[in-house]
This record gives C-alpha cells, sequence and structure tokens, in this order.
C-alpha cells in the first residue's frame, strides 16, 4: 500500500467533509507533538485531552500520534539526554549490559534511577514539543489551504 493511499487519502478525505486546513494542520502538529513524548503510554491520553481541550479532530490526532511511533523512539535518548543537562543530572549509561546489571544488582534503585530520567526527559519533551508542533501547524496550514482548494473543485 502506498503512503498517498494510506496518508494522504484519509486526509484529503477529511478536508473533503468540512474539516477546515487549520483545524487540520494543528491536528496533525499536536498529534505528532504528543506522540514522540518519552513517557512511553501517555500520548494516546494526551492526543484524547489535547483534541478535546482545543476542539482538534480526533482522528487526525490519533493517526499522527500512531505514525509518530518510530520518531518517539529515535527521540527518547536526545530527550533523556536534554533532561539530564536541563537538571543537572548525572549521565545514564544506555547499554543493555550496563542496565541489565544494574536491574540484577539493585532492581529497585535501577527503576528509580531510570524512573528520573524518563521524567527528566518529559520536561524536556514538555519545553520543546509546544514550540516544534506550533512550527509544523503554520508549515502545514498552506499545504492543506492548497489541497482544500484543490479537492474542492474534485467531485467526491
Amino acid at each position: 500500500m502506498s503512503l498517498r493511499r494510506w496518508l494522504w487519502e484519509p486526509l484529503v478525505g477529511q478536508l473533503r467533509q468540512g474539516l477546515s486546513p487549520g483545524r487540520m494542520a494543528w491536528s496533525l502538529a499536536l498529534g505528532l507533538g504528543a506522540g514522540v513524548s518519552p513517557l512511553v503510554g501517555t500520548s494516546t491520553g494526551l492526543c484524547i485531552f489535547l483534541a478535546l481541550a482545543f476542539k482538534l479532530n480526533q482522528v487526525v490526532m490519533q493517526v499522527a500520534n500512531y505514525l509518530a511511533y518510530p520518531l518517539q523512539l529515535l527521540l527518547l535518548i536526545p530527550f533523556i539526554r536534554l533532561g539530564e543537562k536541563l537538571f543537572g543530572a548525572p549521565r545514564l549509561p544506555l547499554s543493555v549490559e550496563v542496565l541489565s546489571g544494574a536491574l540484577r544488582a539493585d532492581p529497585w534503585g535501577a527503576l528509580h534511577t531510570f524512573w528520573t530520567s524518563l521524567w527528566h526527559a518529559g520536561v524536556a519533551w514538555g519545553l520543546t514539543a509546544p514550540l516544534g508542533s506550533a512550527l509544523l501547524a503554520l508549515l502545514l496550514q498552506p499545504l492543506f489551504r492548497w489541497a482544500a482548494r484543490r479537492f474542492q473543485q474534485v467531485p467526491a
């Protein structure tokens, strides 16, 4: 299945059903922003909250959230490192050998350390994601305005 059929056509379908280009852009941008949260397991609830709070399209937000999963994994370590810098925390060793050894030696201590690092990463994400989402929404709006004009002329 092509990316056009899997992603672009459903988005155009939302525009044809009356979703404004601005709401489409914000729904997609905030869904992606929430989707890269380093606090794994929180993004779906966050998308629901944001969609309700800002009256955005829930479907578009959740699609963006799920599309962001690979980015979430790619950004996990950078968010952890940024959180360490923000809080002056010691650098967490992120190798499998070191983490598994720490879990064997002191499971509760290792979980506490990792949770603290994730919490710091969450703060780093919270400081960067709103700006990134806003910039993405502003960049996407002209694209969705163009798509709305183009596809309003084509009968459904």
